[in-house]
């Protein structure tokens, strides 16, 4: 029998720092913690990361790495059972790496590229939604036009990026737990999709209320 070769010090330390960031919030586990919960040296870790933020700018390379192919297919949403695989898709991404949203202001004080590259993000996720929007109008399943398109659009943006740090502050003990995961992910991207349904014509409404009413957050 092959054995698998061990997973090399600086992923085990990725892949840590992101279950204890989840779980604790980057700011309140420090370089110590982590090098204790892998049983290396602080030493070690510094060998590979000098510095938290650099940590932290691994995660968010690994997050856009999964987010950016997901993003670039948002053209492609033909009707409302693709947009709310495409929305719940985002909200799994998010979720993955939900300590960028649970302590985004903070992370943005402090460290410049996240400073720079979260408003390119955001603006990604606008046009992401807007071709959606665009997508659903060709096809005949939405009326939208010009600039309310655009409208929908941020408040989508905004739904989605700030939805778990709304869930946090309703449940701080519990929201951001992995049992939490699919009431966050559900109910948020419900949240997102109905800001369309006041513009779907009829049967793709009706076809958007039967969709949700079988993903109900537990």
């Amino acid at each position: 029998m092959v054995k698998k070769a061990p997973r090399r010090t600086a992923q085990r330390i990725i892949e840590t720092s992101l279950s204890l960031f989840n779980r604790f919030g980057e700011p309140n586990v420090s370089t110590n913690l982590i090098s204790s919960e892998l049983r290396i040296s602080p030493g070690n870790l510094y060998y590979h990361f000098p510095a938290k933020d650099e940590l932290v700018n691994a995660l968010f390379d690994q997050y856009l790495a999964q987010l950016n192919p997901l993003l670039e297919a948002a053209g492609d949403v033909r009707d409302v059972e693709d947009a709310w695989f495409f929305i719940h898709s985002l909200f799994e991404r998010l979720w993955e790496h939900r300590f960028l949203y649970r302590d985004l202001n903070d992370l943005l004080s402090r460290n410049r590229r996240l400073e720079t590259e979260v408003k390119d993000l955001l603006a990604r996720k606008q046009l992401a939604f807007v071709q959606l929007i665009a997508g659903l109008h060709h096809q005949g399943a939405l009326q939208l036009e010009g600039a309310e398109r655009e409208a929908v659009a941020t408040h989508m943006v905004v739904l989605l990026t700030w939805w778990l740090s709304y869930e946090y502050v309703r449940n701080p003990r519990h929201a951001l737990e992995e049992d939490s995961a699919d009431q966050a992910l559900i109910g948020g991207a419900q949240h997102v999709l109905r800001l369309l349904s006041p513009h779907l014509v009829s049967g793709s409404r009706e076809h958007l209320q039967t969709l949700l009413a079988h993903y109900i957050p537990s």
